[in-house]
């Protein structure tokens, strides 16, 4: 090789070494520079860091627009992501909350425990409350020759699909009414029109008043509510209600109630432990909860709203250890507040 020959090859190395110094920043396989690898990675962090996932219920009840309601006030404030979650209903919903993954806190009923006790050790330990929300009422909806919850006897009555609260509260409820029927579970919509039809005698709802089906549905003369006594046989998960004209003008009398019982309905968070990433997600969306209530309460949200207190306990759980510590921060501001 000559000389001429050794330095052209010795300058092309040398222009291929230079050439590749000039080619750029490194590149990923998605042809994105580190920097902006980077930004989604903290803006991927981020999201998933402070989105907390409700668990609501059925599209057509009221724990799902419960949920979305609270995620519309609690993701104003930019610092939590609320993600509302259609379930199977609040029965339901202690499966997801213990099992299903991205489940940080569900809106459940609270006889649905009743079940769990049997099933999963200390299961009160396992779930606390965050607060009341509100009561789901019981209504039995019969058809005109049914005159009395005997009258029921022996027949057909809907309980809703399987896991909604009226599938697992109704069957209990009537067992404590010592009243014998014979169940089935499908669709409120294809029930009733079942009901119309006369194939069956009768459907069960356990949801806040008032129901569609009920306030805005045409039912001909002799449709009605049957009553249920509040007792003691109902003191352990249930309160006293009623239903009225005000609910059901087109099934009740004005001036008249017809007694019933509800299935307390509360927001619910597993227990996390206090120095987990996932304790500190939910102490920062009960911080921003507990601080909007007020928002909540306000026109265009539901009026039972109104009706919740942030100090209302639920007996047999435990609060959530962040929220009875926002709870005594609120309490003591007041004191010094005061003259």
């Amino acid at each position: 090789m000559t000389f001429w020959t050794r330095l052209a090859a010795v300058l092309m190395v040398t222009i291929a070494l230079c050439g590749s110094s000039f080619a750029g920043p490194p590149r990923t396989q998605n042809g994105k520079p580190p920097s902006a690898i980077s930004n989604e990675a903290e803006i991927r962090d981020r999201i998933n860091a402070w989105t907390v996932g409700l668990a609501g219920g059925l599209l057509e009840g009221a724990p799902i627009r419960f949920a979305t309601e609270i995620a519309r006030v609690v993701n104003d404030g930019g610092v939590v992501h609320v993600l509302p979650i259609v379930t199977r209903g609040p029965t339901e919903n202690v499966n997801d909350l213990l099992y299903l993954k991205g489940v940080d806190a569900a809106i459940i009923n609270s006889d649905a425990l009743e079940e769990y006790k049997s099933q999963v050790p200390q299961i009160q330990q396992r779930i606390t409350y965050v607060l009341n929300l509100f009561p789901s009422e019981l209504h039995i909806f019969v058809r005109p020759e049914i005159r009395s919850l005997a009258d029921l006897a022996g027949k057909k009555v809907n309980f809703n699909t399987q896991g909604t609260a009226a599938a697992y509260s109704g069957p209990l409820i009537f067992s404590r009414l010592g009243l014998d029927v014979e169940k089935t579970f499908v669709p409120h919509p294809v029930a009733l029109e079942q009901m119309k039809r006369g194939e069956i005698a009768g459907v069960v709802f356990v949801t806040s008043k008032p129901v569609d089906a009920f306030a805005k549905g045409k039912w001909e003369e002799g449709y009605k509510f049957l009553p249920v006594e509040y007792g003691p046989k109902f003191s352990d998960y249930y309160l006293p209600s009623f239903l009225d004209s005000t609910d059901y003008p087109n099934l009740v009398a004005k001036g008249d109630r017809i007694a019933t019982i509800a299935v307390p309905t509360i927001l619910a968070s597993f227990n996390w432990r206090p120095d987990s990433p996932r304790y500190h997600r939910v102490a920062r969306f009960v911080d921003e909860l507990f601080s909007r209530v007020d928002k909540l309460q306000s026109p265009g949200f539901d009026a039972k709203w109104k009706d919740v207190n942030l100090t209302t306990r639920s007996p047999g759980l435990e609060r959530f250890r962040a929220a009875q510590e926002w709870l005594d921060r609120a309490s003591n501001a007041k004191q010094i507040e005061k003259p």
